[in-house]
């Protein structure tokens, strides 16, 4: 019941402007906390080494605190607020929409601009299917990692669960990269992110098939799925894609270099635009709607 509420608690208010305006969001600490340790520890030699005792600390440090946290007896209540500040459903929702305003009010030029806060390619040149393509792609990407595989692992381990997972996803994406600085250091971050990423990414992927009553999908997601280059992210994508009929992925470019992707359900409609936006938000709406129900379900049984 504790997740359901943290659930319902994020959808309604999300991330408030006039509190984290005047105090730092935990996935702000953490940041601070990982760069700190970069700083630190990614120097001179055995940077994979020094990179598995960074995360060491990152889950020893997330482990202490939820278990302090959840110690105290407040009958649940600082544990349901801190998950329903680390779940991002509202936020997410509040992103992705962005980007379909922006294309409405601005076309390119402003829908590159609001793509370019929630993803991490080349924006400058996108056209606006490029746009709207790269905001459903984010959409389903953090639909796992931002919403279902913080409230599994909530569900699985607690506040210490949460605390956890969470931590190491933004050191996967601060210090996970294979650049010439981190392709060492980042290597722990990375697999450990693939690891807790694994069963909630293929979950999300269901969940999104179950809310669309399209079980036959489901026998396309795992070839699809495989053509992606990540072993989780591509479960999403390759769920939300035929639900919407829309191919995703393909060619992208990063730091200046264009790269050739597969398409994930290439058959599907490429011109997209603003309203392949909207109706991915109202799928996003749709699986955290179906997610809530089983939560219940299961809660009411048990």
């Amino acid at each position: 019941m504790m997740l359901a509420t943290a659930m319902i608690l994020d959808a309604i208010f999300g991330e408030p402007d006039w509190l984290w305006s005047r105090y730092p969001h935990p996935a702000v600490v953490m940041g601070r906390a990982v760069a700190w340790l970069d700083t630190r520890l990614n120097t001179g030699a055995n940077r994979r080494d020094k990179g598995v005792l960074a995360v060491v600390l990152l889950v020893i440090g997330a482990w202490a605190l939820g278990s302090v946290i959840a110690w105290v007896p407040d009958f649940g209540l600082l544990e349901v607020l801190g998950a329903a500040i680390l779940l991002a459903q509202r936020s997410l929702v509040t992103h992705v929409q962005a980007v379909a305003q922006a294309l409405r009010e601005g076309g390119p030029p402003q829908g590159r601009a609001a793509v370019a806060m929630i993803v991490g390619r080349d924006t400058d040149d996108m056209d606006t299917p490029q746009v709207a393509r790269a905001a459903i792609e984010s959409a389903a990407e953090n639909l796992s990692d931002g919403v279902i595989a913080p409230a599994f692992w909530f569900l699985i381990l607690g506040l210490p669960g949460i605390l956890i997972y969470k931590v190491v996803n933004t050191a996967d994406s601060m210090i996970g990269y294979k650049t010439e600085r981190h392709a060492q250091f980042g290597w722990a971050a990375a697999r450990l992110d693939d690891v807790l990423n694994w069963i909630p990414a293929r979950l999300t992927a269901a969940l999104i098939v179950l809310a669309h009553g399209a079980p036959a999908l489901w026998l396309r997601v795992p070839n699809d799925a495989r053509l992606h280059r990540s072993p989780n992210a591509g479960w999403p994508e390759a769920a939300l894609a035929p639900v919407l009929g829309v191919a995703l992925a393909g060619p992208r470019s990063y730091e200046g270099q264009m790269q050739d992707f597969p398409w994930v359900n290439p058959t599907g409609d490429r011109t997209l635009g603003a309203d392949h936006i909207d109706r991915a938000v109202r799928a996003l709406w749709r699986t955290w709607g179906v997610t809530l129900a089983l939560i219940l379900g299961v809660w009411v049984l048990f």
